[in-house]
């Protein structure tokens, strides 16, 4: 039986010369992945134009809890995306943050607020006109928040350390490697009070958006299975150059 709901696309890998793995973060089901078929023409359910990283489409599947790949009937697009394909950077990061997600968004359970916060930041980035070069520091930060490992801002004050492994600033410096020095911690505490609405105030150096990037894909590392690097990363940077 075929049911409907809305997905994102995360991430596309070729299966063999006809069907590509599709793999979507749905609001029913969490986490799936879809064998779809490599149709050509205008006229096909399934165009590939669909499966675009971060794309917000709308889905009639056949799920089955016992099959590790599911089925697709027919896709549309949701939310249409104008500007984040045409637009470089909107791109790049578009291509940056799927693999994000794809690396670290695992679960196959539905999760409405997680769903609801994807597709509202897919939808701000997509009108986006300032604070573009902070929108990953944005979203990377504010997902920890769903994925349960936020760190406590709240622990900060002047000249502290921030701990990435426990999650806190702290007053002593920690006796494990994983720790940010007193300057690179007050960039990541300021970094920790942006959101959507304020982050095109914030102004950083490319060194310093770089080092903010790194450090959070530290922490996502450290907090996470298997979490590996991120391909995309260098790509996604040098458009800030």
């Amino acid at each position: 039986m075929f049911c409907t709901t809305r997905g994102i696309i995360i991430h596309s890998t070729p299966y063999n010369d006809n069907y590509s793995i599709v793999h979507a973060y749905t609001e029913l089901y969490g986490r799936v992945s879809y064998l779809v078929a490599r149709q050509r023409g205008k006229k096909t359910r399934l165009s590939n134009v669909n499966f675009m990283p971060l794309s917000i489409v709308e889905m009639e599947v056949a799920h089955q809890k016992t099959r590790e790949i599911q089925r697709i009937k027919e896709v549309r697009i949701f939310f249409p995306l104008v500007n984040i394909p045409s637009h470089p950077v909107k791109n790049a990061l578009a291509l940056f943050l799927a693999e994000i997600l794809y690396r670290i968004v695992r679960t196959t359970e539905a999760d409405p607020k997680l769903f609801d916060y994807l597709c509202n930041s897919i939808r701000y980035l997509e009108i986006l006109e300032q604070g573009i070069a902070n929108f990953h520091l944005v979203f990377l930060m504010h997902l920890a928040r769903y994925l349960g490992i936020f760190p406590n801002a709240e622990s900060y004050t002047s000249g502290v350390y921030m701990d990435l492994l426990n999650g806190v600033f702290t007053t002593q410096q920690p006796s494990h490697p994983h720790y940010l020095n007193k300057a690179e911690s007050v960039i990541f505490s300021r970094m920790l009070r942006m959101n959507y609405e304020n982050m095109a105030l914030f102004a950083f150096s490319r060194k310093e958006r770089m080092m903010i990037v790194q450090h959070i894909l530290a922490y996502y590392r450290l907090h996470s299975i298997d979490f590996p690097e991120i391909k995309s990363l260098s790509v996604m940077q040098s458009l800030f150059d």
